[in-house]
């Protein structure tokens, strides 16, 4: 082996142990390093790093790193994480997968992660899904998103209600018809993002408010 190639060997193991380093400084690091001169072996461990990393910056920067490696060999890997049984598996690699924007991806975004119990991995899924979906699908797309709403503290609703709007107009029959449900807590949510549909720059907890007066008086909150 040359000396070249040993050094190399050597800096890839120094930058691998650094991903496991019990300082996040460390580790992210480690990740800015991995991500300014990627190299097909360090794929693996960087997906593995995802799926426990405490730091959110930490996380941010293997997100990153993992963008700077060729398709070829992230697209694989990450799909591979939506079937693990550790949440955060899911959720990281969902939202990798959103950075990469390959549209092979989105068939592997299924209704049991769009509807997952845990709430991370569903809001993962739902911005996933709204970058990825192809022209013609997204009615589809819609009419599982709309059964999530009135779900989860007001954080999980506003991921909701952003990933819906940003599909656009096409999220409106399926809204009308969503605040004519029973339950007030959903037909306020689907209030919500119209209003949020119509006025971007809306607060999200105000147009909630205003969508629960609404269906308190009976209204249908419409316009025109």
């Amino acid at each position: 082996m040359t000396v070249t190639g040993r050094k190399q060997d050597g800096d890839e193991a120094r930058l691998l142990g650094g991903l496991a380093d019990e300082r996040a400084s460390v580790r992210l690091r480690a990740a800015l390093a991995i991500g300014s001169a990627p190299r097909p072996d360090f794929v693996g461990a960087l997906v593995e790093r995802c799926a426990v990393e405490p730091e959110f910056s930490v996380r941010d920067m293997l997100t990153w790193a993992l963008t700077r490696h060729p398709v070829s060999l992230t697209l694989p890997a990450l799909l591979r994480e939506l079937d693990s049984q550790r949440p955060q598996a899911r959720s990281q690699a969902l939202h990798t997968l959103s950075k990469i924007r390959d549209a092979r991806a989105y068939p592997a975004i299924t209704r049991a992660l769009l509807t997952d119990a845990d709430d991370e991995v569903a809001r993962s899924a739902w911005r996933a899904a709204v970058a990825l979906v192809p022209e013609g699908g997204e009615a589809a797309l819609v009419a599982v998103l709309v059964t999530q709403f009135g779900r989860g503290p007001l954080e999980t609703r506003r991921s909701l209600s952003r990933a819906l709007a940003g599909l656009g107009e096409v999220i409106v029959p399926a809204l009308r018809a969503t605040a004519e449900a029973a339950d007030p807590d959903i037909r306020a949510h689907a209030l919500a993002t119209e209003r949020l549909l119509r006025d971007p720059d809306s607060g999200f907890e105000g147009a909630v408010e205003e969508a629960k007066r609404v269906v308190a008086l009976g209204g249908s909150g419409r316009e025109g």
